[in-house]
């Protein structure tokens, strides 16, 4: 639609205009044009008022493109989503008013996000939500709109729904209905060189988060342990030893040893319990593993086992 409109009035466009757009002028030199554009066409005849517009609306292609690009990879067809934001950029170029205060991006933006968001409610739902939600997202999009050029803000939940004389909980309920858009196939390709879908793309749960979960949570906790409680964690757990080879360097039984690393550890787990890391009491069993001392034992003897047939 705009790339027939740019044909179209690419002739009729002043000689700033094209050298600014073709050299590529940053965004302060392109709002200041486009501000000065749209000022006076809300103040020309209908004719030139329009060829005026059209300037504008060719001026920030750019920005249309940009904001569409932020929808790659949706389901819909980028093109299509680039052709639905050049629809939102002529809506705000026909609807803005350059004496409200507001720079010309900050009103459009909204104004062709909204358009693209639209466009995804009508190709349809993931989770279809009621029809008055959805008619009411389509209603709280254009008053965003609106109110954020009054206010020169985003508006909030509440000022939306005080506008449109809704509830605040039902307009919150629309706003979130964007999660219910068409997702993306996990077999759509991506752009990569190989081809790759989605799917291949995914990463896997690593089980070294939880590890390293656990070691977060029991940092502090052993720094307050008496150093021979820490001393027997640190043989048992990082150097790898036995019962019986940490019952040796300490000077006592294995039984001991045993009893000792029941009491630390229970003494870890009820801690972990007790508290979230806020000092606040957790109502919440602590998922955090601490190694069991059989399944350790039995793990140790083995490598025990090996490196004195080694040794033999």
């Amino acid at each position: 639609m705009l790339a027939v409109l740019a044909q179209k009035t690419q002739s009729q466009t002043t000689d700033h205009v094209t050298k600014s757009a073709s050299s590529g002028r940053n965004d302060v030199d392109r709002a200041e044009i486009t501000h000065r554009l749209l000022k006076q066409a809300a103040e020309a005849e209908p004719q030139e008022r329009r060829r005026l517009q059209d300037e504008a609306i060719v001026l920030n292609r750019g920005l249309a493109e940009s904001v569409a690009r932020k929808y790659a990879g949706r389901a819909e067809e980028q093109s299509d989503v680039t052709q639905v934001a050049y629809v939102g950029l002529v809506n705000a170029v026909r609807r803005f008013s350059p004496d409200k205060g507001v720079d010309f991006i900050s009103f459009a933006m909204p104004t062709i996000t909204g358009e693209i968001k639209r466009f995804f409610r009508d190709q349809g739902w993931t989770i279809r939500p009621p029809r008055r939600i959805q008619d009411l997202h389509r209603q709280s999009t254009a008053a965003t709109a609106q109110l954020s050029q009054t206010l020169g803000r985003t508006p909030s939940p509440q000022e939306i729904a005080d506008d449109l004389d809704e509830q605040v909980e039902d307009v919150e309920e629309a706003l979130g209905c964007r999660s219910c858009y068409t997702p993306a196939s996990i077999d759509a390709p991506t752009r990569t060189e190989d081809g790759a879908t989605l799917a291949d793309v995914l990463g896997d749960e690593d089980s070294n988060f939880s590890r390293s979960e656990a070691r977060t949570a029991l940092r502090p906790l052993c720094r307050n342990l008496p150093p021979r409680d820490q001393r027997i964690l640190f043989l048992r757990f990082f150097r790898g030893w036995t019962q019986q080879e940490i019952a040796q360097e300490l000077g006592v039984t294995q039984m001991q040893v045993s009893r000792l690393l029941a009491r630390i550890l229970g003494h870890l787990r009820a801690r972990l319990g007790t508290t979230d890391g806020s000092g606040q009491r957790s109502t919440t069993r602590s998922r955090v593993p601490v190694q069991s001392s059989r399944q350790t034992t039995s793990r140790h003897r083995t490598a025990a086992r090996r490196q004195h047939s080694t040794r033999a």
